[in-house]
């Protein structure tokens, strides 16, 4: 099973209480409806707030699998991208969408059941200017990631997984997660069981 693969089964919060939560994106990115997951390579844009041109580019070179991560300068007044532009994404095979930004036209967005996460939703259009780079490092929500970083993003946020930690960090979030579970089904139900965990927690 490849590293994606496993990621893929564990929650962003295993991931970031793994990470220390050093790399979690701004807590207001969040998916468009609750059930979007994704974890793919992050191919990274960054664009001048309300200029989108670089997006189509972005969108015509990303790979199959590959997750755009969109620095849109926290802007919430354009949207970088409406239910067109996220359809062209989607039928390119690219996995999903993470924008410190917004969008338009978020019932189309939402009929396409592609992963989008962003800011919010706007009226207002981009222009088309031409500025902007492709696979360059950027910030998104307050995080640094660098083109190929892992992006790991579920209802609870995203989080960034920096390629050289990848491995690292996966032992760690299987780790946590393994101990959460024993943890819930040691005590979960029994009243006795849970006052004991809380004194020995709380002395």
């Amino acid at each position: 099973m490849n590293i994606i693969d496993q990621f893929q089964k564990i929650p962003t919060t295993s991931i970031s209480d793994a990470l220390n939560g050093l790399t979690n994106l701004d807590a207001s990115i969040k998916p468009l409806k609750e059930e979007y997951k994704i974890v793919g390579r992050a191919f990274t844009v960054q664009m001048p707030v309300g200029d989108n041109l670089v997006v189509l580019k972005a969108i015509r070179e990303a790979h199959q699998g590959d997750v755009l991560v969109i620095d849109a300068k926290g802007d919430t007044y354009r949207a970088i991208a409406g239910d067109f532009i996220l359809g062209l994404a989607q039928t390119l095979g690219i996995q999903g969408v993470v924008i410190d930004g917004v969008i338009r036209d978020i019932v189309g967005a939402k009929h396409l059941d592609f992963p989008v996460f962003c800011k919010g939703t706007t009226v207002a259009a981009s222009g088309k200017a031409g500025d902007g780079a492709i696979n360059v490092p950027i910030s998104c929500g307050g995080v640094s990631v660098q083109p190929g970083d892992l992006i790991v993003g579920d209802a609870d946020g995203v989080v960034v997984v920096p390629r050289s930690m990848e491995d690292e960090v996966l032992i760690k979030a299987l780790d946590k997660e393994d101990k959460d579970q024993k943890r819930a089904a040691n005590v979960s139900g029994d009243r006795e069981k849970v006052i004991a965990y809380l004194d020995e927690f709380l002395s």
